[in-house]
């Protein structure tokens, strides 16, 4: 029996070296990766500290890098930097509290956390928060798909921009992707092979700044076609006020910086597995590797944003990608067909998540073909319809900034700190701070979800060319 258990444990173990190291971008992996009744506390870590940088580098990263520059439009380079700031803190302090409940309670999963401490509505807050960011996230990347693969086709094929048929509509693009190429993926049993595309996608992800940056001091700021939305300005000096950065804006579109930030920032159900594999584990070493990650992250977004923004001003979509026209433009063909490729290999890792979460909370976890299938594509049909009917990338970072970021950011690490330390009279101070963090996430979600509901009635489901 001995025996038994002792091999069960060494594959358990090495199985989830392996998916750790290779599948870590995927924002919400814990529950899958680290089911509850494993001793993930007994068992030391192999990853070095490098590495969970890199790991937690890809949780962090994703398809939030292309609303940064938008949210800059509608704040101003000054407000912007405060709130990207200030999200970048708070998120640091997020992971503390996160790590402190991890080592008062012993859990190294997000779920498993919140059912020890709040019980079966732990649990599903977790569950409903995680799910949530994760589909917000395959929506993002497929709205990518959206908007991207046409330009990218019409590119290949010598058309014009404004060349339109049938095969080149982004709505029939996404479902013959969704359903010809990610549909078959999602039906494998597992996605170890997939993981790779983590590292791929950081990869794109830092290809595209370069770019952005280059693209920077190429393209002038009223280049014919560029900025198609604006009116026609008639003299040099309504030209050069279009030209010139703005430092604090307000507008209708302000309400969606924080959420997009926010989403951009996510990454806490991927720390705990991160840390659970971290050599020579230590709270103070993880929280290193937390503030490296964040640091770096900032950084890229940083630039991203104020270039992309000095590129195209008041301009710019929700897609910044999707502002650079490819017509004789190999470079941004092979960013565009590069991050196309790297979000449609990433979408079937989330989905697996989602669904893995899905079946563990049904307790539904022997493997059944029928059911798996169903399962698949019922939720891909779900996603793709959501895809075809959302306007713009803008309402999908707002609606997962002020649910699921919100409270995987805020909400949940305060409340599981202050639930778990309420007999701690040693703590009062630390108390305090949390309390006021979760104060600082509950006035979040009360200021902005009214505020995102009031933009969606004026502006009556606009367009991505009226943003």
């Amino acid at each position: 029996m001995y025996s038994q258990f002792f091999s069960q444990e060494l594959l358990s173990r090495s199985l989830r070296v392996y998916l750790t190291h290779f599948l870590s971008s995927s924002k919400s992996l814990s529950y899958f990766l680290f089911p509850s009744h494993l001793p993930v506390f007994s068992i030391p870590g192999t990853t070095s500290l490098g590495m969970s940088v890199f790991n937690l580098s890809n949780a962090i990263m994703g398809s939030g890098i292309l609303g940064l520059a938008f949210a800059l439009a509608n704040t101003g380079i000054f407000l912007f930097s405060l709130l990207l700031v200030s999200v970048t803190l708070l998120s640091i302090y997020s992971i503390h509290l996160l790590l402190v409940c991890s080592k008062e309670t012993g859990c190294m999963v997000y779920e498993k956390l919140g059912e020890q401490v709040f019980g079966t509505p732990g649990k599903m807050i977790v569950f409903g928060s995680t799910s949530l960011q994760n589909v917000g996230a395959m929506l993002s990347y497929l709205f990518i798909v959206k908007n991207e693969l046409p330009s990218a086709i019409k590119f290949l094929m010598g058309k014009e921009e404004s060349f339109s048929a049938w095969y080149v509509d982004g709505r029939i693009l996404v479902v013959a992707v969704t359903f010809g190429i990610i549909l078959p993926l999602c039906l494998l049993k597992n996605l170890g092979y997939l993981g790779y595309t983590s590292g791929f996608s950081l990869s794109c992800m830092v290809f595209f700044l370069i770019v952005v940056i280059y693209k920077k001091f190429q393209i002038p700021c009223f280049e014919p076609g560029l900025n198609t939305t604006s009116p026609i300005l008639s003299n040099s000096s309504a030209h050069e006020h279009m030209c010139k950065p703005k430092y604090v804006i307000f507008n209708s579109k302000t309400v969606y910086a924080l959420p997009t930030i926010a989403f951009a920032f996510v990454c806490h159900p991927s720390v705990l597995p991160i840390y659970s594999e971290l050599k020579d584990r230590s709270q103070k070493k993880m929280q290193l590797v937390s503030n490296i990650s964040f640091f770096a992250m900032f950084v890229m977004y940083f630039m991203t944003a104020i270039f992309g923004y000095l590129t195209f001003y008041e301009n710019v979509q929700s897609d910044l990608l999707h502002k650079y026209q490819s017509k004789d433009d190999i470079l941004i063909l092979t960013v565009r067909l590069a991050v196309i490729v790297a979000v449609i290999l990433t979408v079937p890792v989330l989905f697996f998540t989602v669904r893995s979460s899905l079946f563990e909370l049904a307790r539904k976890t022997k493997f059944d073909l029928c059911r798996h299938v169903l399962v698949t594509f019922v939720l891909l049909v779900i996603i793709n319809l959501l895809v075809i009917f959302i306007p713009t990338m803008k309402d999908i970072f707002g609606v997962v900034g002020v649910t699921s970021a919100n409270m995987l950011i805020f909400i949940l690490p305060s409340s599981l700190y202050l639930k778990i330390t309420h007999q701690d009279g040693a703590k009062f101070t630390q108390r305090i701070w949390a309390s006021l963090f979760l104060a600082l996430g509950i006035m979040f979600s009360l200021v902005s979800i009214p505020l995102v509901i009031y933009d969606w009635v004026q502006s009556g489901g606009s367009t991505e060319g009226s943003d």
